[in-house]
């Protein structure tokens, strides 16, 4: 138990125990059928449904079981609805039964919600104990789309503490692991979410990204996400601790075991009314292809030099889409460094006053100290340290970041603003002026997963999915690989290629004492790629994804099913 006063600790046991008495007596054995309804994508579940053949309540009991085998080994979930989703289950059949008609297209579907999503008479706490015990009044938007379409929501899942992190652990609820190893994070900050859905512990989620918070923990954990754009889908009704920053835009997205997950979820809800009103009415748009597509594609951020395995993922995709007929090129970013100073900046801008108030008496988490240290920095010694950095150590880049870490201006935020719109109109010319590419293929992040503490000193990881969010593109993310430790490890020819902008970074991650990057210890762990796409474009990237999965070849043990195969294979 953290370090609580008497009085948080008894609410922290509080809604611990409450957890754990919705979850207790759940047997999680699971029968041949039940296996079935797990081993289904959403549409699957649907189609089986209509057909008469499967109904709401059998499948949502296979998955609760599940959830709670999942939460067993990895402490995935939070809030816990099993009486109101069994309630639900039995409606949704007895409606079906009297008019043969589904009430929407996800009629059925058991679906997972991340902790910040608020839920009428269900608590909200995102991990800070002082918002315990104070459950909303209303549903999300988002919720209330989900569940307009026949959908089952049934739990909610674990994030980091402020969510500003990709390392899953706050006081209230604790750490979650990776179901793959669980001396390895499953992610963040959409974590819970990628740890039960790699654990077919849910047909489909909902997560959200700020800095790669769906993509990031869907590579930990093998699964496939969407990271819209901003003004696709609504984000009325989830809690965050910055309510009205607009510096960098936090979108919500689908998470799932298939493409077919997130297009069947992106259909519902693409232009669903808001009730703030600031969502674009416009709905999901179908898409016609070319037969062959022209691809960019790089294999390092010129951030942090990727690893062997992270390249490996990326070119093997660029072989198979070559294969399949399709135009490969390699392009260059342009200055990565400025849109990570930019995030940096912009999300520092009051000095992360806003953001560490809600802590309270809670501890704070190690994933924070360092990210949130520069604001505290005297201006002289924060000074003094880049110099250091830059001058002795030859790290212009982090050297930068810390400098821009710093409470500002009004005046100095508005220019910030205005420099991210010139970096994403200069980043359009660049790359999709010149290079005339459909999308981009990308590493989501230089290593392929983090061990725990990891993200303590090198969140600057997150750089590689950070620029996509400042510049506000739609994402798509899908894993295709997996670590093989006898091609994954840093070869004579590796280490002669040019690093990148952090040489400490890339110290500690490849060379230190006890380097991060070790594809011995993550041997069979998933990799993933990000697609990216220009914006308003997320249906021709959903269509991408699809022709990415094909070209890659359907045996490589992704998927419903995907984790209970790799358990049987390490055996």
């Amino acid at each position: 138990m953290w370090p609580f006063s008497a009085s948080n600790a008894a609410i922290v046991n509080e809604k611990r125990d409450q957890r754990a008495q919705a979850l207790a007596d759940i047997p999680q054995d699971i029968s041949p059928i039940q296996s079935e309804y797990l081993k289904a994508t959403a549409s699957e579940i649907v189609s089986h449904i209509q057909k008469g053949e499967w109904t709401a309540s059998q499948v949502l009991e296979a998955y609760i079981r599940r959830a709670a085998f999942a939460h067993a080994k990895t402490n995935c979930l939070t809030e816990v609805m099993l009486g109101p989703a069994r309630q639900r289950a039995i409606e949704l059949d007895a409606e079906f039964a009297s008019t043969n008609r589904l009430k929407g297209p996800l009629h059925g579907v058991p679906i997972s919600i991340k902790e910040q999503f608020e839920i009428a008479g269900v608590d909200t706490s995102v991990g800070f104990s002082q918002w315990v015990n104070k459950p909303a009044v209303k549903n999300a938007d988002i919720i209330n789309h989900l569940l307009d379409a026949g959908a089952i929501i049934y739990v909610k899942t674990n994030i980091p503490q402020t969510m500003f992190a990709f390392e899953c652990s706050n006081p209230v609820w604790g750490r979650t692991t990776n179901p793959y190893n669980e001396n390895y994070t499953c992610g963040g900050s959409s974590g819970g979410e990628s740890a039960l859905l790699a654990m077919d512990g849910s047909a489909a989620g909902i997560g959200t990204d700020i800095g790669g918070s769906l993509r990031i923990p869907a590579t930990y954990c093998g699964l496939y996400s969407l990271k819209p754009a901003s003004g696709r889908i609504s984000f009325a009704g989830a809690k965050g601790p910055v309510p009205g920053f607009d510096g960098i835009a936090t979108v919500a997205g689908p998470m799932g075991r298939s493409v077919a997950d997130l297009e069947l979820i992106s259909r519902v809800l693409f232009g669903a009314p808001c009730s703030n009103h600031s969502i674009a009415p416009l709905p999901f748009r179908e898409v016609q292809l070319p037969k062959k597509l022209k691809f960019g594609y790089y294999t390092s951020d010129n951030y942090i030099k990727a690893s062997p395995a992270c390249k490996r993922a990326v070119l093997e995709t660029v072989e198979a889409l070559r294969e399949a007929g399709h135009e490969c090129i390699e392009v260059q970013l342009p200055e990565t460094n400025r849109a990570v100073n930019l995030f940096v900046a912009l999300t520092s801008s009051d000095g992360y006053k806003t953001m560490l108030s809600h802590l309270g008496p809670d501890p704070k988490e190690s994933a924070l100290f360092l990210v949130t240290l520069g604001p505290k920095l005297p201006s002289v010694v924060r000074t003094f340290a880049a110099w250091i950095l830059e001058s002795f150590m030859g790290d212009k880049m982090f050297a930068d970041n810390l400098r821009v870490a710093k409470a500002k201006s009004v005046t100095d935020y508005w220019k910030l603003n205005a420099q991210r719109d010139e970096y994403a109109q200069m980043f359009y010319e660049k790359v999709w002026s010149e290079y005339g590419v459909d999308n981009i293929i990308a590493p989501v992040q230089a290593i392929p997963q983090l061990p725990h503490g990891g993200c303590d000193n090198f969140s600057a990881l997150a750089a590689a999915t950070i620029l996509y969010n400042v510049i506000d593109m739609p994402v798509g993310c899908l894993p295709v690989t997996r670590v093989d430790p006898s091609k994954d490890q840093l070869t004579e020819e590796w280490n002669k290629e040019p690093g990148h902008g952090s040489p400490v970074m890339e110290t500690g991650i490849y060379r230190g004492k006890k380097p991060l990057y070790d594809p011995d210890a993550t041997k069979g762990m998933p990799i993933n790629i990000q697609i990216v796409g220009k914006k308003w474009e997320e249906e021709k990237i959903l269509a991408i994804m699809n022709v990415v999965d094909e070209a890659l070849g359907k045996g490589r043990g992704f998927g419903p099913g995907a984790w209970d195969v790799h358990v049987q294979k390490s055996m």
